[in-house]
């Protein structure tokens, strides 16, 4: 299965030319599988609900973002998931969708807001689930949504072979650390970042770039450039990540005891 990502540069509230791009630079790529950064649709930094509700579109495919995605995933006849800034009614939702050329495959909103995205976007209700593309169990995780290892664990315990990953990083953790999302939920992990400079809601962010892919041993199997636009793909093997056994004695998943790890904290 030849999996990867588009790390490029989402023009600000441009959803018409970050469409066309994508649509352009892959004109010539082959591929299965490939993840596109969060909300590559809209951009990052928006300073009003209301300009960002305008460019906005609903996560059932009828917009031209999502169609789009979805007329580029059948002239390749493959799977492509991206981030999308969705519009539910007055509610907008930092969200990605995996669409092939059927439609859509899964909907997905971000559960864990990062920093001022609480000042524009609703918290997910989705919850973490996992879907089919080309025999492959793929679950969805949103760039903050690393930082909260059940994320990346629900996922694998629902089944999923691999982790896909947009993202908007602008921390400088994410990249090493997806390494242990992989290496202790033995997974697949694809983060599509973004690489550019934004400004709004009073500040400028630089994205960080390095996209990766990540085997279910933690290794690092293709890196982009920390600035560069780039298609990485590789070849992989998701019947890799059904084996959760480290030796004779360890299994990942059936070691884990869950009646010990209450706190005082769970709900």
């Amino acid at each position: 299965m030849k999996v990867g990502f588009l790390q490029f540069e989402p023009k600000h509230a441009e959803p018409e030319f970050n469409i066309n791009f994508i649509r352009a630079y892959l004109k010539t790529s082959t591929f299965d599988l490939l993840v596109l950064p969060e909300l590559a649709n809209s951009g990052y930094l928006h300073d009003q609900k209301d300009e960002l509700l305008s460019i906005s579109e609903p996560a059932d495919g009828s917009g031209p973002f999502i169609s789009g995605l979805i007329a580029i995933a059948a002239e390749h006849k493959a799977c492509i998931v991206s981030g999308f800034s969705e519009k539910d009614e007055q509610k907008l939702y930092n969200s990605a969708i995996a669409v092939d050329a059927n439609g859509i495959l899964n909907h997905y909103r971000k559960t864990h807001l990062f920093y001022k995205e609480k000042n524009l976007f609703e918290t997910g209700d989705t919850g973490f689930s996992v879907f089919t593309c080309n025999a492959a169990k793929i679950g969805i995780m949103i760039c903050f949504d690393w930082f909260f290892p059940e994320s990346a664990r629900t996922l694998a315990l629902n089944g999923a072979e691999i982790i896909v990953h947009p993202s908007n990083l602008v921390l400088p953790w994410c990249q090493q650390s997806m390494v242990t999302r992989s290496l202790e939920n033995r997974v697949y992990a694809i983060t599509a970042n973004r690489v550019g400079f934004e400004k709004g809601q009073g500040e400028e962010l630089e994205f960080t770039g390095a996209s990766q892919v990540l085997d279910p041993q933690g290794n690092l199997l293709i890196q982009a450039g920390y600035g560069n636009i780039q298609i990485g793909l590789i070849d992989i093997d998701p019947s890799k990540a059904v084996n959760k056994k480290l030796n004779a004695y360890n299994d990942l998943f059936d070691d884990r005891l869950p009646h010990f790890y209450k706190n005082k904290r769970s709900t």
